[in-house]
């Protein structure tokens, strides 16, 4: 693959990517000093420019002890203020609809005491049937909450037989014949195991006329794809910061709340500290006047030094841009995808990612052990052959980890997920991928 290593090289001198903002980690294995890191869509690279302004808040809070509420480089008291315009602006959404605080699920919580409001025949939660775990509990718990029985309650909608996503047609077909019955669809954006862009607008839209609430979990979407939550018409949404927005293992997240809500007096909702309105917070009065914001939803102070690394990565995405970052995006996964292409071709893989760039934002999903003569998308028989690769997912990532270099993640038992991220992922990245790959498992025979 020398021809095509140089080609890889060609393509990052014209198209460069802003990997110089980033921390990339050593390799631990391989020819080349620095990974291929194409897990960003678990846990982002750590940007240049996060230490020093982390360390230059934690300086105000060594001079400055409390006074630094409102003395501060960055006064604490208003901080979370800091987030919330270019937060907005990365989800397509206005100032009062967008909140950084908690973490996504207890953020989800919070958003379906408000939302999920069980009543009559109208109970049922819809999630996809490979939702992430975390959503799963998430809402089997509230269905327990109501006094409802989850199995009945949640509906997981799945793919058609012998197929890995889930098409459109199916979700929307599902909500005109059975939305009555529907209090609540809660979708993932992307799908965090086979990286299919779901359709957003449409979704909703359907969603609404058949009288349900739709909210959306983000976490492999903001930062990946272009969102418009304001003008999609989204009920709510929420999303952790910790993956493509590279702010941080754990970091806080995000919550979107459409202006339609807002102030709506008969909204249930939890409420604490930062509830109130800001201005009359300190009369310390026992009942509170939420603002008709998104800020309603706030019920703890913002943890200043979690959000700092969140505000450093925003404000980097403000600078570049995501129509900018989403064609990028589409040139890098689109070229990986023709080297996996090549290297699954007489090899037990399959891309299960949607091929379709619309379909999708830049994580590829590659399934091993079946058959390579698969269409894409499609779920092959299992079958003994030779060659090929008899371990799991998990010991294929080690294997291209050290001794390639190579840095991917697994999602047992056989999905292995390549996230080729546009702000520092590199076109040689992706083809150590298809070389690692191509070393790793035997061609079939």
């Amino acid at each position: 693959m020398n021809s095509t290593e140089k080609e890889a090289h060609r393509l990052d001198a014209a198209d460069p990517g802003h990997r110089h903002l980033f921390h990339v980690p050593p390799a631990e294995g391989g020819r080349y000093p620095q990974v291929a890191y194409l897990a960003g869509n678990s846990l982002g690279l750590q940007p240049r420019a996060t230490r020093d302004e982390l360390l230059a808040d934690l300086d105000d809070w060594r001079r400055l002890g409390v006074e630094g509420h409102v003395e501060a480089g960055r006064p604490w008291l208003p901080y979370h203020e800091l987030l919330t315009g270019p937060a907005a602006r990365l989800v397509g959404a206005r100032p009062a609809e967008v909140v950084v605080m908690n973490s996504l699920t207890v953020n989800l919580h919070l958003l379906m005491v408000s939302f999920y409001r069980p009543a009559g025949e109208r109970t049922r939660i819809v999630i996809e049937d490979s939702a992430f775990p975390s959503d799963s509990y998430a809402v089997r718990s509230q269905a327990r909450f109501h006094g409802l029985d989850p199995d009945a309650t949640v509906v997981r909608l799945r793919p058609r037989d012998g197929e890995d996503t889930l098409r459109t047609r199916d979700v929307l077909d599902f909500l005109a014949a059975e939305g009555d019955t529907v209090a609540l669809v809660l979708l993932g954006g992307v799908n965090y195991l086979t990286g299919e862009l779901m359709d957003i607008p449409a979704i909703t839209a359907a969603g609404r006329a058949a009288g349900a609430v739709v909210g959306w979990d983000l976490a492999h979407a903001v930062g990946n794809v272009p969102l418009a939550l304001h003008d999609w018409d989204v009920d709510f949404a929420a999303w952790c910061s910790y993956k493509y927005l590279n702010s941080g293992p754990g970091a806080l997240a995000g919550v979107f709340v459409h202006e339609r809500h807002l102030g709506d007096p008969e909204l249930p909702r939890f409420e604490g500290w930062w509830s109130t309105e800001a201005t009359t917070r300190f009369e310390m009065t026992p009942v509170s006047r939420p603002p008709a914001t998104v800020e309603a939803w706030q019920v703890s102070n913002p943890p200043i030094f979690a959000m700092g690394p969140v505000r450093t990565s925003l404000e980097l995405f403000d600078s570049v841009g995501m129509p900018a970052l989403r064609e990028r995006s589409l040139r890098l996964t689109g070229w990986l995808e023709r080297l996996l292409d090549e290297v699954t071709a007489d090899r037990p893989l399959t891309v299960v990612t949607p091929r379709d760039p619309a379909r999708r934002g830049c994580q590829l999903s590659v399934r091993i052990g079946v058959s390579a003569r698969s269409e894409p998308g499609l779920r092959a028989p299992q079958s003994r052959t030779e060659g090929g690769w008899a371990g799991s997912a998990n010991e294929l990532t080690k294997r291209l980890r050290h001794e390639h270099g190579v840095i991917a993640d697994a999602r047992e038992p056989d999905i292995v997920r390549f996230a080729p991220v546009p702000l520092y992922s590199t076109y040689h990245d992706c083809w150590r991928v298809a070389d690692a790959l191509a070393a790793s498992v035997e061609v079939q025979r």
